[in-house]
């Protein structure tokens, strides 16, 4: 199922072939180095599986990000539940991505996210996408800007599911991104 496509890449949902990919980017120290943990085969291949039932049954979750000039699956990207009720209201939906470290540095995160974005705002018809990283996270944090999404520094949180034996990832910043806003930008740069 590829859900959209842009100039350089397609994001659909995950084939078996992904698998090693799945497992490459969840257990790589680079891309996980904001998160406490690194996951097993079998725990990638767990969440993999879980996320590819909710992209059949809600059509919602992270995505594989393809690369159509070879067919390569490169890592995710998607608009999620955010599942924080002790922190954002039920209902909100954040964007989130990780890919393999060999394709950092091209784009490709902020063309795949601003095509979800797209997408979130005028199809789904969405009053708001958030996301939220590490503090101190400047590359998922200039992703976010380059977006035009917005700090809202009354909304950083300490993550609830970040241990305490790992305190420099608990503290989390919340960007926010309007419809309105996206609208506004995207009229802006068409003009």
């Amino acid at each position: 199922m590829i859900l959209l496509e842009t100039e350089r890449l397609i994001l659909r949902n995950w084939r078996e072939s992904d698998r090693d990919l799945f497992r490459e980017i969840n257990r790589d120290p680079k891309v996980m180095e904001f998160f406490p943990f690194r996951r097993s085969h079998a725990e990638a291949d767990e969440m993999m599986d879980r996320v590819k039932r909710l992209i059949t049954e809600t059509g919602f979750c992270f995505y594989a990000v393809e690369l159509k000039e070879t067919a390569e699956p490169m890592g995710f990207c998607g608009l999620s539940d955010a599942a924080l009720p002790d922190i954002l209201p039920e209902g909100t939906t954040e964007i989130g991505w990780r890919l393999a470290t060999r394709f950092w540095g091209h784009g490709y995160v902020t063309e795949a996210a601003k095509a979800l974005l797209d997408h979130a705002f005028l199809t789904e018809k969405l009053r708001e996408v958030v996301s939220f990283a590490v503090h101190n996270n400047q590359r998922s944090i200039a992703v976010m800007e380059r977006l035009g999404m917005r700090r809202d520094p009354g909304g950083d949180f300490d993550h609830p599911r970040v241990p305490e034996t790992h305190p420099h990832l608990k503290r989390h910043v919340l960007y926010r991104l309007k419809a309105r806003e996206w609208i506004r930008l995207q009229v802006s740069s068409s003009a």
